[in-house]
């Protein structure tokens, strides 16, 4: 049995099988998930998992180098990233983009995890970074 945080088979296999520049999102239960893209699909209910959950599970595995999100998102929070994003990932380089593209970009996503979050606009991609 594995040791570390992530315990989740399909999560820990599709963080083994990225390559640098390769794209995750992590979205919340209502973003679309693309035609042709893998949905993990975490979703329990309302609320469980959590963006944070997923996003610190992940962050125990996976060398980010930077992140995309909607700038939407900033607006929600009053300019800032979100609290939902783990501490460590907060000083990467993060491109805002409309959620519009945001969503277009999906179909590019080596996967789409889908969490239970529904707070709006809780969705960020993530760019495998190298650990070296």
């Amino acid at each position: 049995m594995k040791k570390s945080k992530l315990l989740n088979a399909a999560l820990s296999h599709l963080v083994a099988q990225l390559g640098h520049n390769d794209v995750v999102v992590v979205g919340d239960a209502g973003l679309p998930v693309p035609p042709g893209v893998p949905c993990i699909d975490l979703a329990i209910m309302r609320g469980l998992p959590s963006i944070a959950q997923v996003l610190e599970a992940l962050e125990s595995e996976m060398q980010v180098e930077r992140m995309v999100l909607a700038k939407e998102t900033f607006f929600a929070n009053q300019g800032d990233a979100p609290a939902w994003l783990p501490e460590a990932w907060r000083e990467l380089p993060m491109e805002q983009i409309s959620h519009e593209v945001f969503k277009q970009r999906n179909a590019q996503a080596r996967a789409v995890i889908r969490t239970g979050e529904c707070t709006p606009y809780a969705n960020v991609m993530l760019v495998a970074g190298v650990a070296f």
